[in-house]
């Protein structure tokens, strides 16, 4: 299966703060990854590091065969083919539904107001919202706000989701729906990159796991092994506490 996402030896500071050291990963196109471990980490850095959101202190990233890193790419024509969704939800809240899904599509692939509404709305029928596309954002609960969000993404028609703690915003009864929508994403074979700290939706959905501390990737495999039996004490120590939230082990 050939790479969708190739990172080597990327670092990332912000002044003295080495946020990420050294990251070596490799994507595989359909392949779903979930980044875990403790806040401040890098995970978050890293997605954003993807598509250049912030920029990396040295190392190579490719995306789909091109090299983001490269100063003469053609950042604004990569980031076409990367659908990101955040923690929150980002949507114009003077727009309607339907409105926020159309804008990228007729401004930046210069869809037509006809194609981009067809594919804005095959999108919300995707994610289980096509009743909304007049609605008002705030007309919306959280986890509808973020389900449009991802249709927003997925109207760009990308080649790769990233994904930052889409659930961290949540309601606790909101969270289903949007792992739903995301697992159909990844039955469909959408190329994922996740950052979450649902241990449930990682042990079930992805096809690798890798626990980050300390801005390094401390331990990868399969979720079995990671989350199930993982090696490294660091990682026993993280989903002791994430797993079980009595545990009173060793303060960091």
């Amino acid at each position: 299966m050939s790479a969708m996402i190739e990172i080597s030896g990327l670092d990332k500071s912000f002044g003295s703060l080495e946020v990420l050291r050294g990251i070596d990963l490799t994507v595989r196109r359909g392949e779903v990854v979930c980044v875990i471990g403790p806040s401040g980490s890098g995970k978050s850095t890293l997605l954003r590091c993807v598509n250049l959101l912030e920029q990396p202190t040295k190392g190579r990233i490719a995306v789909d065969g091109v090299e983001v890193t490269d100063p003469d790419t053609d950042l604004d024509a990569a980031r076409r083919h990367i659908g990101m969704v955040f923690q929150g939800f980002n949507l114009f809240s003077h727009l309607t539904v339907l409105e926020n899904l159309t804008v990228a599509q007729r401004k930046v692939l210069r869809r037509d107001r006809a194609e981009a509404d067809r594919v804005a709305r095959e999108n919300l029928d995707r994610v289980g919202l096509a009743e909304k596309a007049d609605s008002m954002p705030a007309q919306l609960s959280g986890g509808q706000q973020q389900r449009v969000a991802i249709a927003r993404a997925l109207s760009m028609n990308p080649n790769v989701m990233l994904f930052d703690e889409p659930t961290s915003a949540l309601d606790p009864e909101l969270v289903g729906d949007v792992l739903g929508v995301m697992r159909g994403l990844a039955d469909e074979g959408m190329t994922m990159l996740v950052v979450t700290h649902e241990m449930q939706f990682a042990r079930e959905v992805a096809d690798r796991v890798l626990f980050m501390d300390g801005g390094v990737v401390v331990e990868q495999g399969p979720p079995a092994e990671v989350i199930g039996d993982p090696k490294e004490e660091r990682t026993r120590t993280f989903l002791s506490r994430v797993l079980d939230p009595t545990h009173t082990g060793p303060k960091d």
